[in-house]
């Protein structure tokens, strides 16, 4: 049986790596950036969603299994709060994702099959420095496919949320800041295809990362700010 994987954002980084990982094992692979690939799509873009969704449809058919692995990062503190950053933060991160559900999940819905992967990050779990802008939108996307996961109760139609740590990209070359944990694009991509084949509801990597962060959610508000006091 021929596999389908629709990757959005996989002209680099960990959406090229995943591509490249599903190839490897026999998928049939869909590519697709705002700059090159199978099919142009820009998730910021209602219109350009809508378009490629339509035609992947006409070319590919039915839709197997979906990937939404397109973002947009840049670092922001309050001091600096710049409005404009953050509505592209979440117009691309949030509303992006949305726009993607809209154009895709109606289908699987109507054949009570597939499997839709948004890829959020760990910088959701807790707000962190220098991410009012990315976390925020990265929070918001964990909560939007928890809550379509639970519309979903009794459907075959698989919803997976997958929560990087630090992966070394080109989104991340800009950063000035120790990244803990730092993987590979290419160990980043096999640790997703193996979460996806066993069908995890829940792909968070790498493991010492994962772990902070879930106990990092014990933490009380009280005390969290203060964890982060220079000098």
């Amino acid at each position: 049986m021929n596999r389908k994987a629709w990757i959005i954002g996989a002209s680099s980084g960990i959406g090229a790596a995943v591509a490249d990982e599903l190839q490897s094992k026999g998928w049939q692979v869909i590519r697709s950036s705002r700059s090159k690939g199978d099919l142009l799509i820009d998730i910021a873009d209602d219109h350009s969603v809508e378009k490629a969704a339509s035609e992947y449809q006409e070319k590919y058919g039915e839709f197997d299994l979906v990937l939404v692995m397109a973002g947009f990062w840049q670092r922001m503190s309050v001091q600096k709060f710049d409005l404009d950053v953050f509505k592209q933060h979440n117009n691309t991160n949030m509303v992006g994702l949305a726009r993607c559900v809209a154009a895709v999940l109606p289908k699987m819905i109507a054949k009570n099959s597939g499997t839709f992967v948004g890829v959020s990050s760990v910088a959701g779990f807790r707000g962190m420095p220098g991410s009012s802008g990315y976390g925020p939108s990265k929070a918001g996307q964990l909560n939007f496919l928890e809550s379509i996961r639970t519309d979903l109760v009794g459907s075959k139609v698989l919803i997976q949320t997958v929560s990087p740590g630090f992966v070394k990209t080109p989104m991340t070359d800009v950063n000035e800041f120790k990244m803990p944990f730092i993987i590979s694009a290419e160990q980043a991509a096999k640790t997703i295809v193996k979460g996806i084949e066993k069908r995890k509801i829940e792909i968070i990597f790498p493991l010492p990362m994962a772990i902070t962060m879930k106990l990092a959610r014990l933490v009380p508000l009280s005390i969290w700010p203060k964890l982060f006091k220079k000098g």
